[in-house]
C-alpha cells in the first residue's frame, strides 16, 4: 500500500498538511471534528525489521491545529488482528482498550474510537469529516437515495451505526465490495473518504464535499424552513444586542443552575433566520444528529416562544418557566433511557438557548467551549436546511443519542480532563487594567482559568493587554470612562455581551494628584472623586443589577489604600476619596450579602514599580515630599514597612485571588493591607 520509495517521515508529513489543509476550512469539518489517518512503514527498533503503522488523529484535537504529536501510532498488523478477537457490537466499548495493545513504541496520542476506520478500511489514506453538506445528506430522511442520486455508485450509503470497532468493519467490507467507489456517506453522521495518495485521499474529501454542496443548491426548495413568522423578524442591530445584554446574565443564570457557566452570543444571519422561521419549533425538538453536534449542544435546545418585542419582563418571566420546562424534559429523557451501568446524569441545563429575533445564547464550561457549542448548533441549522431543502431531516433516535451522550467510553474520555483552575467559569471586570496593578490583576485571573473585561480609558493599553491574555476567549478590551454613567453601563453590557455576565468586580481605576491643601483645587478634588469613589460607586452599582440577576453570587473588590486610613501630608484629595472607596466596601458588604455577593478591599501601598500612577507623575510629587530620589521612591518606602520588603503590583493581584478563588467563602467587609507591615495603617 505504501509507496515503497517514500522515507517514514513522509506519509506523517502529509498527513498533518493534508489535516490542516481540511481543517482549515469550516465547510470541510467543525472544530475538533472528523480524524485522518495514513498507513506505511517505519523500523522496528527491537527487531531492525520494517513493520506497517498506521497514523491516526488520536483522541481529542483538531484537523486545523493538528500536529505529529497529537497522532496515535499503532501497527497495522496488530490492530487488523483484533478482527479474530472482536466479541461483537453488545460488547463494542472493549475494544478501545485493546488499541493499548497495538501501540508502536510510546504510541503517541490516545487513540480514538474511530481507530478501527482507518486501519480496517484497506487504502493507505483515510479521512473521516463532518461537513454540514454531508451531514445533510447523512440526515434526509431518504438519505440513501439522495445520495445514489448525488453520486452514483461513486460514492456509498452506509446505515446509521454508532462509531466504533463495527463501523469499522462495515466501512471496509463496502470500500472491499466497491472497487469504484471514493467514500461514503455514513448515516446520520458524516463522511468517509480515501485514496492511494494522500493527495488523492484529500481530492476525494474534497468531491464528496462539493458535490454535495452542488447538489443541495441545485435540487433544494427556497425555504426550506417556511416561511417567516410575524414577530420573530430580527430586531434592528442595536436594539438586539441591548435585548441580549439585559437577557444573558438571566439566562446564565439558568443555564448555570447545575454547575457554572461562560457564555457566548451569537446573532449571525443563519442564526437569526432560522430562528424566524415556521419550522424552528418543530426542528429545535428533534434535535441534532452528528455525534459532534449534539456532545457539545446537548440533544435540543431551549426555545423562547415570545415576539422579539415583548417587553423584557415578560421575557424573563417565560425564560425562568421554559427552564424548568427544560429540565424535566430532560431529565425524563434520561430516565427513558439509561440504565443501570450508565454514568449519572451531567446536568439539566440547557447549552443552547435560542431567542427568535435576538439570537443564540450558547454555554460551556469555557469560553472557548461555549463559543465552540454555538458554532456546532450554526453547523446543525446548516444540516437542517440542506436536508429540509431536498427531503425531510430526520436524525439519529433518541436512544442512539443518549447512547453516546452517556456512553462509558465519553464518560472515561470526560474523567481523564484535568481538573478545572480555581477561577474557571468566573467572568472578572477590572477597571484601570491597562497598566500597573490592574494589568496585574488581570493576568493573574487569566492564568487562573478566569475570563477578564480589561476595562481602561487608553483603549489601546486595554487591547495590548487583552491580546496578553490570550484574546477573545480569554479577555477582551473595552474602553470606559469610569467617572460616566452612560459609559459604565456600556461597559458592563460590553462585558456581559462578551462573556454572560460577571462574577467578580475589581474597582481599580485611579489617578492621583499629590498637593498641599492650599493648593488642591476644587478641580483637582473632583477630579479624584469623579474617577474612584463616584466611579466604583457607578461600577458596582450596575455590575451588582447583573451580579443580583444571575443568582450567582459574586465579588466586588476595591482596589483602596493604605491612606484609606493613615493621614500623609499633601495628599486631601487622593486619601479623601480612598477612605470613601473603604467605607463604600463595608456598605455595600451589608447591602449586597444576602444576594451571595462578597465586598472586601485591599489596601495597598509603596507600589512604584510597574504602577501607571506613580509613572504618570505621581511617583516624582511623593519622592519630592519624602526628599528622595524617584528612582530610589520604592526602596524608600520598603524601608519604612516592618518587613522591609517592596510591594509590587502582583502582590495586590495575590491578595485578589486570595479573596476570590473559594477560600474565603464566609469573608465580607474585610480590608486587606498589601503594604509589607505599616504599623500606623493596621485597622482598628
Amino acid at each position: 500500500m505504501s509507496d515503497p520509495t517514500a522515507s517514514p517521515a513522509d506519509p506523517v508529513r502529509q498527513l498533518v498538511e493534508r489535516s490542516n489543509r481540511l481543517g482549515a476550512d469550516p465547510r470541510n469539518t467543525n472544530y475538533a471534528g472528523g480524524n485522518t489517518s495514513a498507513k506505511g512503514t517505519a523500523v522496528d527498533p527491537v527487531t531492525g525489521r520494517d513493520v506497517e503503522l498506521v497514523w491516526v488523529k488520536g483522541s481529542g484535537g483538531d484537523l486545523g491545529t493538528l500536529t505529529e504529536r497529537n497522532l496515535a501510532v499503532l501497527r497495522l498488523d496488530r490492530v487488523r488482528a483484533l478482527v479474530d478477537v472482536y466479541p461483537g457490537a453488545d460488547r463494542e466499548d472493549e475494544m478501545v482498550a485493546a488499541f493499548d495493545y497495538c501501540l508502536h513504541g510510546k504510541g503517541g496520542a490516545a487513540p480514538s474510537i474511530d481507530t478501527a476506520m482507518h486501519a480496517l478500511v484497506d487504502a493507505p489514506h483515510v479521512d473521516h469529516l463532518h461537513p454540514d453538506s454531508g451531514i445533510a445528506l447523512a440526515t434526509a430522511a431518504d438519505g440513501e437515495q439522495l445520495t445514489e442520486q448525488c453520486f452514483g455508485d461513486r460514492v456509498v450509503w452506509v446505515p446509521w451505526r454508532r462509531p466504533g470497532f463495527q463501523l469499522g468493519l462495515d466501512i471496509a467490507a463496502i470500500r472491499a465490495a466497491n472497487p469504484q467507489a471514493v467514500g461514503c456517506i455514513l448515516g446520520g453522521h458524516g463522511i468517509t473518504a480515501w485514496g492511494a495518495t494522500s493527495a488523492e485521499a484529500e481530492a476525494h474529501s474534497l468531491e464528496i464535499i462539493r458535490t454535495a454542496e452542488t447538489f443541495l443548491a441545485g435540487h433544494g426548495v427556497a425555504e426550506p424552513f417556511g416561511a417567516v413568522v410575524p414577530g420573530r423578524e430580527p430586531l434592528p442591530e442595536d436594539r438586539r444586542r441591548a435585548r441580549a445584554a439585559a437577557l444573558f446574565p438571566t439566562v446564565r443564570g439558568l443555564a448555570s443552575t447545575d454547575r457554572p457557566q461562560v457564555g457566548h452570543f451569537t446573532d449571525s444571519p443563519e442564526v437569526l433566520e432560522f430562528l424566524a422561521r415556521e419550522k424552528l419549533a418543530a426542528l429545535a425538538e428533534l434535535g441534532t444528529s452528528c455525534p459532534d453536534h449534539f456532545l457539545r449542544t446537548k440533544v435540543k435546545p431551549m426555545v423562547l416562544d415570545l415576539p422579539a418585542d415583548a417587553p423584557v419582563d415578560q421575557v424573563l418571566d417565560r425564560l425562568r418557566e421554559l427552564h424548568q420546562a427544560y429540565r424535566a424534559d430532560y431529565q425524563a429523557y434520561y430516565d427513558r433511557n439509561a440504565g443501570p451501568a450508565s454514568p449519572a446524569i451531567r446536568g439539566a441545563d440547557p447549552a443552547i438557548v435560542l431567542v427568535p429575533g435576538v439570537g443564540m445564547f450558547s454555554f460551556g464550561k469555557d469560553k472557548q467551549t461555549a463559543r465552540v457549542a454555538g458554532e456546532f448548533y450554526v453547523n446543525a441549522i446548516n444540516v437542517m436546511r440542506g436536508a429540509e431543502s431536498v427531503s425531510r431531516y430526520a436524525p439519529i433516535s433518541e436512544a442512539e443519542k443518549f447512547a453516546i451522550e452517556y456512553w462509558a467510553l465519553e464518560e472515561a474520555k470526560l474523567q481523564r480532563m484535568p481538573a478545572p483552575k480555581p477561577l474557571a467559569t468566573r467572568i472578572a471586570l477590572v477597571t484601570g487594567a491597562g497598566s500597573g496593578i490592574g494589568r496585574a490583576i488581570a493576568q493573574r485571573v487569566a492564568a487562573e482559568g478566569g475570563c477578564v473585561v480589561v476595562a481602561d480609558l487608553n483603549l489601546d493599553t486595554a487591547t495590548t493587554v487583552a491580546g496578553e491574555l490570550g484574546g477573545p476567549d480569554v479577555a477582551v478590551a473595552v474602553q470606559a470612562d469610569v467617572s460616566d454613567e452612560d459609559g459604565v453601563a456600556a461597559m458592563v453590557a460590553a462585558g456581559v455581551l462578551a462573556f454572560g455576565g460577571i462574577d467578580l468586580v475589581v474597582n481599580n481605576a485611579g489617578l492621583s494628584l499629590s498637593k498641599p491643601l492650599l493648593e488642591t483645587t476644587v478641580r483637582d478634588w473632583d477630579l479624584q472623586h469623579d474617577v474612584m469613589a463616584k466611579g466604583s460607586f457607578l461600577v458596582s452599582r450596575e455590575a451588582a443589577r447583573v451580579l443580583i440577576e444571575q443568582g450567582m453570587g459574586g465579588d466586588i473588590i476595591y482596589i483602596s489604600s493604605k491612606n484609606s486610613v493613615v493621614a500623609g501630608p499633601n495628599n486631601i484629595a487622593y486619601s479623601a476619596t480612598k477612605a470613601d472607596q473603604a467605607h463604600q466596601v463595608r456598605l455595600l458588604a451589608a447591602e449586597l450579602g444576602p444576594h451571595g455577593v462578597r465586598v472586601n478591599g485591599i489596601n495597598p501601598d509603596g507600589v512604584v514599580r510597574g504602577s501607571g500612577i506613580f509613572a504618570s507623575g505621581w511617583g516624582a510629587s511623593r519622592a519630592a515630599v519624602y526628599g528622595v530620589k524617584e528612582e530610589d521612591l520604592g526602596a524608600f518606602y520598603a524601608k519604612r514597612t516592618l518587613l522591609g520588603r517592596e510591594v509590587l503590583p502582583d502582590h495586590v493581584a495575590d491578595a485578589v485571588f486570595a479573596l476570590t478563588a473559594g477560600d474565603l467563602t464566609r469573608t465580607t467587609g474585610l480590608h486587606i493591607p498589601v503594604d509589607s507591615g505599616v504599623a500606623a495603617a493596621f485597622l482598628r
